[in-house]
């Protein structure tokens, strides 16, 4: 299983590489011969059948001894064996006892680590022995620390007494920053075991973490264990306190269990358990508070994700959320991880992949239904309800008829659908209780290519037959009704691309113009007193201003005749070929008068009134990163008859440099939504130090946040605010989230996390938050990105 625990056991095990390193020297590798061979590295090759030991390459100002008894080495003293390099001021070997003696600066590297003590006496084939009072620094954490002892025992296992372990430099007689202190760590390379006693994590001389004793991995494979705590501030439940624990099942198989207290609701479980196979995977999430003392009632959620393939290159998948009320989404908006969360899916589905009649074709089968939760307090808007699918069966396809330039390209796409709406959720005859719809959607294509542009005339068939039941009136019987609709549309798609050279502010720049026109021809069928199980309008922008029907889904087919008619300029990098503006307008013309039209977002309908002005809105699209740091962009629908401005999105976002970015976001719809948003990461002060140096501990600040402000409600709605400091050896974040949940109501976190680099993190998680709500932020110390045992964060 890929990654493993997303947070670090508290690692101790980093003082498992000084001896990992060192033990590296007694593995049995071999040489196919005694010959030295000329190596830059002084390594020598492998022995295949293991039967002699690896030779001792001794350099020294000064060698003398005596043959099968004993060897003197003094000044400079430099050996080499299989990689590892140990120097110092004298050095003695004793071939009867197999015994070597290094004294006098003695310091040992391998893979980058450093080690360095007074003394080292080592039995080299036993390799058993000690080093006293060794100094040493990990590559990999860039952190290090210092031992009273080191004992060898065996090429498997190693002992060191008095340990200390920390990423910060020393000021003069100060202790560092942060410093993890174990009275003993005995480590296990065989059983891949490592168990610390008397481990205390210090922060500023303050004990902020101890266990008497703690077991952890020595290497970067998961190990089942107590993780570090985290704790959250929650405006409704309180102090949330969490300790996971994390259980290794197998190497495909894991789970964790993290008991929390929450000061106001009382104490709930969260359980996660991870599975992966060769033929699928999947993942299962249950958290339950037995008994909410604000509510009176036991609440939980539930989340199952499985996917895999099965014999005949079958692909499947399910998924499903479900809470056990209503306001389930408002008390533990973290806990119901969607992007509706008051909309929640189950969701299983199957689809296969064959090649047949010149195309490429997928049969598929899908089971939906959704939990919606709509609180009967009146705090927040209803929502309507999406029809349940039981089931969806259908195929789609695409391929080509013919070959060559003149070659026709089709495509087909048929479903059975069920339909059904959960009861009391409005029906009407319009909106019935259940339906069954079988549908067809083909067309066919014949694309031509033209020097420098395109044409591609289409003729497409929408044909649906409906059976259903509805209800005459609120509380009328419920009858059945019946229709079908054939729908085709004949549209011509064509363009151009013209080319230039140019220069823009010293830059060679390769302008195009690219004119674009499409023909829509879709003739009038009634379709008002048919149901609609799944349609719903387009948005107006630069994809569907160029479709064929101004609805998604099968239920609708707008009847059209128009021309869409627009261009677009670019300017190119002469050299890289990387957009650095881009300029382009709009407008559909109508030849007749629209009957269909999408209703204005929101509530049942999805018809709206038809549409008689010859000339549609005009969008207008613009984007730059000409300006070096720079991001523009914009989109804007004008209606020119009222010379007024419909809907517009535009942004600028300015990023100089790694941990710089300042994004400015404005949407405006007319008569619903204008919203300005705010988002940054920016240092306040930034110390003088080197970040790749090993200078003091001296910080930087930085702040992070975003703000989006409601001009219409004249309040803030979603609101992330923190502080980030980085010491270069610790990280310490603060971040207040406001997160709204109804009209007037919200639900306000605070989240606090200290980073010790190189060990572990310690509190709440706000990374997620904060990469979520800030685009372009980039995580502090981000090589970082995972921890001295290995474990990836989410």
């Amino acid at each position: 299983m890929s990654g493993g625990p997303r947070r670090s056991p508290l690692a101790a095990a980093a003082l498992a590489m000084l001896a990992q390193a060192a033990l590296a020297q007694a593995q049995p590798e071999a040489l196919p011969g005694t010959t030295l061979k000329v190596s830059p590295e002084l390594r020598p090759a492998s022995r295949r059948d293991g039967s002699a030991p690896l030779p001792i390459i001794l350099l020294a100002d000064k060698i003398q001894g005596r043959p099968d008894l004993d060897a003197f080495a003094e000044g400079h003293v430099e050996m080499r064996r299989d990689g590892t390099v140990v120097r110092a001021d004298r050095f003695t070997y004793d071939v009867a006892d197999d015994l070597a003696k290094a004294s006098g600066n003695v310091s040992i590297s391998r893979d980058g680590n450093r080690f360095s003590g007074p003394e080292l006496q080592l039995h080299v084939q036993r390799f058993e022995g000690f080093f006293v009072q060794p100094d040493y620094y990990l590559a990999v954490t860039q952190a290090g620390g210092h031992a009273e002892r080191v004992n060898f025992i065996g090429p498997q296992r190693a002992e060191a007494i008095n340990a200390t372990y920390t990423s910060c430099p020393r000021d003069g007689s100060q202790d560092p920053a942060w410093l993890l202190s174990t009275d003993r760590v005995r480590m296990d390379f065989e059983t891949n075991t490592g168990i610390a006693e008397g481990a205390v994590v210090r922060f500023y001389g303050v004990p902020i973490l101890a266990a008497p004793v703690l077991s952890f991995p020595l290497t970067d494979d998961r190990k089942s264990g107590w993780l570090p705590p985290s704790m959250n501030l929650d405006s409704k439940s309180g102090v949330e306190l969490g300790v996971p624990y994390y259980w290794n099942i197998a190497p495909n198989r894991d789970a964790t269990f993290t008991p929390t207290v929450m000061t106001r609701r009382g104490v709930a479980l969260d359980t996660e358990f991870r599975y992966l196979q060769p033929g699928f995977r999947g993942r299962v999430d249950w958290n339950v508070l037995p008994n909410d003392r604000l509510t009176g009632r036991s609440r939980q959620a539930v989340l199952f994700e499985h996917e895999g393939d099965t014999v005949g290159a079958v692909h499947y998948r399910a998924d499903l959320l479900r809470v056990s009320d209503d306001g389930y989404w408002r008390d533990f908006p973290r806990a119901v991880p969607s992007l509706t969360p008051r909309l929640l899916p189950l969701d299983v589905q199957a689809d296969r992949n064959v090649s047949a009649l010149n195309g490429d074709w997928r049969l598929y089968a899908r089971v939906q239904r959704w939990q919606l939760l709509n609180p009967d307090d009146g705090s927040t808007s209803i929502v309507a309800p999406p029809y349940d699918r039981a089931p969806q069966l259908g195929f789609s396809g695409f391929g080509r008829l013919g070959a060559g330039r003149g070659a026709l390209e089709y495509s087909l796409e048929s479903e059975l659908n069920h339909f059904e709406l959960a009861e009391g959720q409005g029906t009407s005859a319009q909106r019935p209780t259940r339906g069954t719809r079988v549908h067809v959607v083909s067309a066919l294509a014949w694309p031509f290519s033209l020097p420098g542009g395109w044409i591609t005339p289409r003729l497409s068939v929408n044909a649906a037959d409906y059976r259903y039941t509805y209800r005459d009136g609120s509380t009328g019987p419920e009858l059945e009704g019946r229709g079908s609709r054939t729908v085709p549309t004949f549209s011509v798609d064509s363009g151009m691309v013209f080319e230039r050279n140019s220069r823009w502010f010293g830059r060679a720049m390769r302008q195009t113009l690219e004119p674009r026109l499409l023909y829509v021809n879709t003739p009038y069928r009634a379709q008002s007193q048919l149901p609609n199980f799944d349609a719903a309008g387009k948005d107006f922008n630069e994809i569907s201003v160029y479709s064929d029907n101004a609805f998604a889904g099968v239920d609708r087919v707008s009847d059209t005749h128009q021309l869409a008619a627009g261009v677009t300029t670019r300017w190119l990098d002469a050299q890289t070929g990387v957009e650095a503006m881009r300029l382009g307008i709009v407008q559909r013309y109508l030849f007749r008068d629209q009957q269909i039209t999408p209703a204005p977002q929101g509530g049942v309908a999805v018809e709206g009134e038809p549409l008689t002005q010859p000339l549609s809105d005009v969008l207008l699209l613009a984007s730059s990163t000409i300006w070096p740091h720079w991001t523009v962009s914009g989109a804007v629908q004008y209606n020119p008859d009222t010379s007024r401005v419909v809907r517009s999105v535009t942004g600028v976002r300015y990023s100089p440099g790694p941990f710089r970015t300042v994004n400015l976001n404005y949407r405006f719809t007319r008569g619903s939504l204008e919203q300005a948003e705010l988002g940054w990461q920016w240092p306040i002060y930034q110390s003088a130090r080197d970040k790749n140096s090993s200078g003091s501990c001296s910080g930087s600040w930085y702040g992070v946040g975003r703000l989006n402000y409601s001009m219409r409600d004249r309040r803030l709605t979603d609101s992330l605010v923190g502080m980030e400091y980085d010491a270069g050896c610790w990280i310490g974040r603060v971040v207040a989230e406001r997160v709204s949940t109804g009209r007037s109501e919200a639900t306000t976190r605070l989240m606090l996390q200290l980073e010790l680099v190189g060990l572990s993190r310690l509190g709440s998680n706000p990374l997620r938050a904060l990469k979520d709500n800030i685009p372009g932020y980039r995580l502090l110390r981000e090589e970082r990105g995972k921890d001295a045992a290995g474990a990836t964060y989410d």
